[in-house]
């Protein structure tokens, strides 16, 4: 059993090629910022800050400051895992604009225990040591307007770095791609091509003869070094937003379609090789300082004991405040089966920056 618990790990954060073709890269499905979470992650369509880098390369050209910075933390499973996201958008000009984001999914800590019955089959606690499993992605974001009117491009370079302690490790490389229109004051249109030439993880594993032989007493396989791929996904979404009056109240909704292409997956629409993941959200506001948010995710076809089927919802709730260019954004949702009690608090902040005097014009 000394192996069992280190092999366990190993699996679940290093995916071998072998295992974990349809969930490679997992971590940068999470989404970022707590405004798009409590609209049920649906807001492709609606994207124009900072965060566009991630949801839509194409909404990019909404950055208007001189330098917009975003920031979110969130913890899984009891704080066990971390995740973190920090984003960075300059508007070049009035028709374009690049982005720098960092992600970050890790589990720090994970007690290794290949060690802990010594050569004599004595129990010895201090051979226990620690280690991190952590993914980690970098985003490069350019978005341009095209001459129709609301209409944009964008893409994103992203290099992967994922990391099992000194076990394992693997480089990975991927381009996204997006489209935006916004038709008018009320339609907004939207299209992203993620992982759109596939990305790869090459992965290499540094196991010493010792931590062999730990694998094969233990009857799990010796990982061995391969490359892991992320094939497409292809988002389409639409959204729409109306002025409730003259007391600076709006209303705003978007739907988007999730189209998958590794097989078949547990979504409302699911076939093979092709899955349709539909969310929504919607957002009531009062001069753009206040809103609030709501959105539906993660619509799963669940089993019983006595082999029934039922459909559940990943439901999200949300508030945003805006104060003269600082955002303070919140989300309450549920993390895991959408059937689970795996509730979390969500925070993002986001803020713009005006060109310093003394910048270099």
């Amino acid at each position: 059993m000394r192996g069992l618990t280190f092999s366990f790990l190993l699996f679940l954060s290093a995916f071998s090629a072998v295992f974990a073709q349809k969930y490679s890269n997992e971590f940068l499905a999470i989404g970022v910022g707590a405004d798009a979470y409590g609209m049920g992650n649906a807001v492709v369509a609606s994207a124009d800050g900072v965060s566009a880098a991630y949801w839509n390369p194409a909404g990019l050209v909404g950055v208007k400051s001189w330098l917009e910075v975003s920031a979110m933390h969130s913890e899984f499973f009891a704080g066990i895992a971390k995740y973190d996201y920090v984003g960075l958008a300059h508007a070049v000009n009035d028709r374009s604009a690049v982005g720098l984001s960092f992600i970050r999914f890790g589990v720090d800590d994970i007690p290794n225990t290949t060690q802990l019955i010594d050569n004599n089959g004595v129990i010895n606690y201090d051979n226990i040591t620690t280690f991190t499993a952590g993914d980690y992605a970098f985003l490069g974001t350019y978005s341009s307007k095209l001459k129709v009117e609301g209409m944009s491009i964008g893409g994103t370079v992203k290099v992967v770095y994922r990391k099992v302690g000194d076990f394992a490790k693997a480089w990975g490389f991927g381009l996204d791609a997006g489209w935006k229109y916004q038709v008018n004051k009320t339609w907004r249109f939207g299209v992203v091509a993620r992982d759109m030439t596939s990305t790869f993880n090459a992965w290499v594993f540094n196991l010493d003869p010792e931590m062999q032989q730990v694998f094969l007493a233990t009857k799990n396989e010796i990982p061995s070094n391969g490359l892991e791929l992320t094939l497409p996904r292809i988002i389409m979404a639409s959204a729409c937003q109306f002025d409730l009056g003259k007391k600076g109240l709006n209303l705003a909704a978007e739907i988007d379609l999730d189209l998958t292409t590794d097989g078949k997956r547990n979504t409302l629409i699911s076939g093979a090789p092709f899955s349709i993941d539909p969310h929504m959200g919607i957002q009531f506001g009062f001069r753009d300082i206040v809103k609030l948010r709501g959105g539906i995710s993660s619509i799963q076809s669940f089993s019983r004991m006595d082999n029934s089927t039922y459909w559940g919802v990943q439901p999200n709730i949300g508030l945003g405040i805006s104060i003269k260019g600082f955002h303070l954004d919140y989300a309450f949702t549920r993390l895991g089966d959408a059937d689970a009690n795996f509730y979390t608090h969500i925070f993002s902040i986001k803020f713009k920056l005006a060109k310093p005097k003394n910048a270099m014009k």
